[in-house]
This record gives structure tokens, C-alpha cells and sequence, in this order.
């Protein structure tokens, strides 16, 4: 009985605090509780699902509460993208995911609020005063019912053109637990794999499959409906599972769970990373002075 999570620590805690070649620690940075895990070896990355590599889970108030452009959440996220981007180059910053379905538009939503800079250089960057901002390209990628191009494809052709020297990737999760949706955000150097935590796993995103090193940033915006109930029932016998599993999912039809107030966690979610990848981007910026900018 498969319990789908795009959180790795969340797997920790299906399988166990004691895992061989997983480091785990947490901490608190101006009032943010930081989970961080690093999955150092193939035989913890089968047991965890997850690639081996560097993953930071920040557990926040709802993200339904207003959001200040400077509060600390922002500062404590900025600093820890910050630390997985290379120093100098270009950064690529996709957004994934339907901007259509609002569990899904996250990626887009984020996208669409990042400093695009890669435009502005020489004499309009130095008269305008804004030849410290780091080059920074934007897209949406959308997904592959409405352009036909999987999403890997359309990036590799992206990366093959621009030549970044690392890419910021921002896709809505899934979580196990409904107490995680809207105050949780995973930050991961490992890549991503668009769909994965609705079962429709897609290519993966990640340094072997784009060539540069991707950072992968989300949100968990649905609980798959078979796992909720799992957790719930608190079953893990098999014969009660198969059961379970043809009452939730009737014919075979997978489903999610998502809170009623979707719409504006995802719109408050997009604003909070966004920020934060601005700030990450542009650290020789004032704050103030990066605000006005956007």
C-alpha cells in the first residue's frame, strides 16, 4: 500500500527516524522551524523514493494569513535557496504545472512574479542603474495537453539556447497529511518529476536529464485521496487496503483532496516564492530598492 508524498520528510517518517546513510537535523531560524535531509546513498535513496541529494522542508504559519514583503519567512527561504545556486551565471526559473487547474498553477503563478533580468545589459543597465541584478530568464512551461512538448523537452531546448548555469524549478506537491497543505515548502537540489505526486509521473527534471544543476522548490497543494484515507483508517493490513482502495478509488480512478480555500493558498504560496527567489537572485540588491522593481 503505496503512500504517495513528494516530501522526503515525510518518507522519514513512513520508514522510520533511524535510516542508514540519511543525515537528518532540524532547527529554528528566526522563529521558522527547518527540517533538513541529505540522502547520501543509493540504498537510502530506494528506501526513501527519492534521489540522493540535499532536501529543506520549512514548516510555516497557514499561508491563508497575509503575506509582508519582508517577514521572516521570506528572509529564512531566500537564504536557503541562496545556498544551492551557483555564485555567478544565468538562472533559468521555470514555473510548472497548469495555471488552468488551481491545485496546479502554482509554478506559473510563481513564475510570473520573478524579476525577468537577462534583457537588460550594458549601456540601459548601467544608465538605469540596475547592472548589479543578476540575469535571470523566466518561463512557463504549461503541461503536455495543452502544448504537445513534455515539459524536459521544451527546458532542454530552453538550456541548449540560453546556456544558464543552474535552473530554479517551482511545482505544486503532494503531501500525505492534510496538516502539511498550505504551510509547507520543500527546497531540494535533487531535481523534480513533474506529476509524480498526482501518478503522472513525467520525465524528470534534474542535473542528469537538463546538463546544469536544478533546484527544485514547492508547495504540497493536495493529499492523493487513497492516502489520506490509509492515514486516517490508520490500515495497513493488505487485504483491508485492496478493499479500501476500491471505495476511494472506484474503477481505478485516482483522486486528490484539496482545501476549499485553494485559490487564495496557491495565490499567497506563489507570492511567498516568489519573493524568496528574488531576493535569492538578486542578494547585492537592497531589499527596498528590489521591491520597487517588481
Amino acid at each position: 500500500m503505496e503512500r504517495r508524498t513528494d516530501l522526503a520528510v515525510e518518507e522519514r517518517e513512513l520508514l522510520g527516524e533511524d535510516i542508514k546513510g540519511v543525515d537528518y537535523s532540524a532547527e529554528e531560524i528566526d522563529g521558522l522551524p527547518i527540517e533538513r535531509l541529505h540522502i547520501a546513498t543509493e540504498r537510502a535513496s530506494q528506501l526513501l523514493k527519492k534521489p540522493v541529494g540535499n532536501y529543506v522542508t520549512a514548516q510555516l504559519p497557514p499561508l491563508t494569513d497575509n503575506i509582508r514583503d519582508t517577514d521572516n519567512r521570506v528572509k529564512a527561504l531566500s537564504r536557503e535557496i541562496r545556498r544551492l545556486l551557483p555564485v555567478n551565471g544565468l538562472v533559468l526559473v521555470a514555473g510548472l504545472g497548469n495555471i488552468e487547474i488551481t491545485p496546479d498553477a502554482l509554478g506559473p503563478k510563481a513564475a510570473s512574479k520573478v524579476l525577468a533580468t537577462r534583457h537588460i545589459q550594458g549601456e540601459i543597465a548601467r544608465s538605469t542603474g540596475l547592472d548589479r541584478l543578476r540575469a535571470v530568464a523566466v518561463m512557463n512551461t504549461g503541461v503536455t495537453g495543452q502544448t504537445g512538448i513534455e515539459t524536459g523537452e521544451l527546458l532542454q531546448g530552453i538550456i541548449k539556447n540560453i546556456r544558464p548555469s543552474a535552473m530554479i524549478a517551482v511545482d505544486a506537491l503532494a503531501s500525505r497529511r492534510l496538516e502539511r497543505l498550505g504551510c509547507t515548502v520543500q527546497i531540494s537540489d535533487t531535481g523534480i518529476s513533474p506529476g509524480a505526486g498526482v501518478g503522472n509521473r513525467r520525465v524528470r527534471i534534474d542535473q542528469d536529464t537538463m546538463g546544469i544543476p536544478v533546484i527544485a522548490i514547492g508547495v504540497p497543494t493536495v493529499v492523493d485521496a487513497l492516502t489520506l484515507a490509509f492515514d486516517l483508517l490508520e490500515i495497513d493490513d493488505e487485504k483491508q487496503g485492496m478493499e479500501l482502495s476500491k471505495t476511494v478509488s472506484p474503477q481505478g480512478r485516482s483522486m486528490v483532496v484539496t482545501p476549499k480555500e485553494i485559490d487564495l493558498l496557491v495565490t499567497r504560496a506563489a507570492s511567498l516564492i516568489s519573493l524568496s527567489v528574488n531576493m535569492a537572485l538578486h542578494s547585492d540588491i537592497d531589499t527596498e530598492d528590489l521591491l520597487n522593481l517588481l
